[in-house]
């Protein structure tokens, strides 16, 4: 899925391999996973995909107004589940990252710059809960 915030930026779906990067896209109030060699491509990822970064990932500091230096704080993870969050308040980024310490960031709060690669897709829904929650989010 991508974020209420991409609806003007050309977007596809994930597979399983893409080398993705994470991006501040033009026209977009947000960040997102663009593909390597794709940078104004966001590519949209179903709750449960897994990703694994390159390296430790870093999120800006909660204030923002740091400098760059000091901006990035590692989690201590290179592996994550997408998901999304607050999805009853159509006017708020959604779009997060599960750690497996249970941490949850916004993906608009990650460095930009960091690389990842998508381990695997969700399975398909069994169930019509399971379905909605891969369906994208509505534009208002």
């Amino acid at each position: 899925m991508c974020d209420y915030s991409l609806q003007y930026v050309a977007s596809r779906p994930a597979k399983v391999g893409d080398k993705l990067v994470t991006t501040q896209f033009a026209n977009s109030i947000t960040r997102g996973f663009a593909a390597v060699g794709e940078p104004n491509v966001a590519v949209c990822l179903l709750p449960g995909t897994e990703v694994a970064f390159d390296k430790e990932v870093e999120r800006e500091h909660a204030l923002g107004f740091f400098p760059m230096r000091m901006r990035g704080k590692k989690l201590g993870e290179k592996v994550a589940r997408f998901r999304q969050v607050k999805k009853e308040q159509p006017h708020v980024h959604h779009d997060a990252l599960e750690f497996p310490d249970g941490q949850i960031v916004l993906l608009t709060r990650l460095c930009q710059g960091q690389q990842a690669t998508v381990l695997q897709l969700p399975v398909a829904p069994r169930t019509p809960e399971e379905a909605e929650e891969q369906k994208r989010v509505a534009v208002v």
